[in-house]
């Protein structure tokens, strides 16, 4: 049996002083998950509104995917089928925190 759903989401773009903010809300009928983002013109860069939207709206996204992967993960561990845990790796050599 097939099974669809429509998440819908609304990505809002505020440009102000050079700085884009970006929020993107994904809202699954049970909950709402927000993602935020920002990008900077820098000084030295012409000023191009459309590049700090994509950059701003991309980081917001990429944030709010990150955060439903860990409510996935979540999930997952609430019904006994959790992901492998990543390796802890031990550091060889000198570290910055040792010099």
């Amino acid at each position: 049996m097939g099974h669809t759903v429509e998440w819908p989401v609304r990505l809002y773009l505020v440009e102000e002083d050079g700085k884009t903010t970006a929020r993107v809300a994904l809202h699954t009928g049970t909950t709402t998950l927000t993602g935020h983002g920002t990008a900077r013109c820098s000084p030295d860069d012409q000023d191009v509104p459309e590049i700090g939207d994509e950059l701003a709206a991309g980081r917001a996204m990429r944030d709010l995917a990150g955060k439903l992967l860990r409510v996935a993960d979540k999930d997952l561990e609430g019904v006994g089928a959790a992901p492998p845990r990543p390796e802890q790796r031990v550091a060889y050599g000198w570290t910055s925190a040792m010099a």
